[in-house]
């Protein structure tokens, strides 16, 4: 579990934090949400270390981060895997080199047990044989997957994924969201998610954090968000009038006003008889 308290971050007379706090859960995929600006990025780079916030505090299972020295800060790192927003893999390496090379820096395991690990962590994310491959040889979406099998190549306790999904198209997209769900269950890690896709929003989000000009405008699950009344966030997340209908369908149903499903059948008929 990390829990932030009363974040405040500025860059000289630019306020980009404001007095932002919450939980981000164990075993929970936690995304953070907000149009360019909004300060997702300089919160996440706040909970890693890059940056030092100006006030308030980040608590890594009840430990303050800013007040770890160098030794611990070092071991904190190691338990923290990182999915690039363009995966960030080395041209110039295969798969499995890409993946060794966490292993080399941060471990003093044998060649035979790095191998070993590599295998299994390319077996979680179907990507078994794929050992010899150069990146230039693989798709969007194993890229990612390489990406993902390098982040958690050493069991991290925590996983930050930027816009995993940058560049997929929706069907790869999916897999990787799935990916990303069921490594954080699997593994019972505390996982999150910078997204600007919606929908990873509605198919992982078990914490939403959606940040407004720098402040936490709106907080709760992918569940909470269909009946929110929230118009910055109604704004965000349904911005078109087809989403704004699909919204208020989905509320009916689930207050039993309509039968579920009934609304997508009947629109098909109609485009039948059309």
């Amino acid at each position: 579990m990390i829990e932030i308290k009363n974040i405040k971050k500025s860059f000289g007379d630019k306020t980009i934090l404001e007095d932002i706090s919450g939980v981000l859960e164990t075993g929970k995929c936690n995304l953070i949400i907000g149009s360019s600006g909004s300060g997702k990025t300089v919160l996440t780079k706040c909970i890693v270390g890059l940056f030092k916030p100006d006030q308030g505090e980040i608590c890594y299972d009840g430990k303050s981060m800013l007040d770890m020295n160098r030794e611990e800060r070092t071991e904190l790192r190691q338990q923290i895997g990182m999915l690039f927003q363009g995966s960030a893999l080395f041209d110039s390496m295969t798969v499995e080199q890409n993946i060794l090379f966490t292993l080399d820096m941060f471990s003093d395991m044998s060649i035979r047990d790095k191998k070993k690990r590599v295998d299994e962590v390319l077996e979680k994310v179907e990507l078994q044989g794929s050992n010899k491959k150069f990146p230039s040889e693989v798709s969007g979406g194993m890229k990612k997957r390489v990406g993902i099998a390098r982040a958690i190549v050493l069991n991290p306790k925590y996983l930050f994924c930027d816009e995993p999904n940058s560049g997929l198209d929706p069907q790869t997209s999916l897999v990787i969201d799935k990916l990303i769900k069921q490594i954080t269950t699997d593994y019972n890690i505390t996982t999150i998610v910078v997204t600007h896709d919606m929908n990873s929003v509605m198919e992982i989000g078990d914490k939403i954090m959606y940040l407004y000009n720098g402040r936490k405008e709106w907080e709760g699950s992918k569940e909470d968000i269909i009946f929110s009344k929230n118009e910055r966030l109604n704004e965000f997340i349904f911005a078109s009038e087809f989403l704004q209908g699909a919204k208020a369908i989905r509320m009916l149903e689930v207050e039993g006003k309509i039968q579920e499903g009934t609304a997508l059948q009947e629109a098909e008929k109609l485009l039948k008889e059309e």
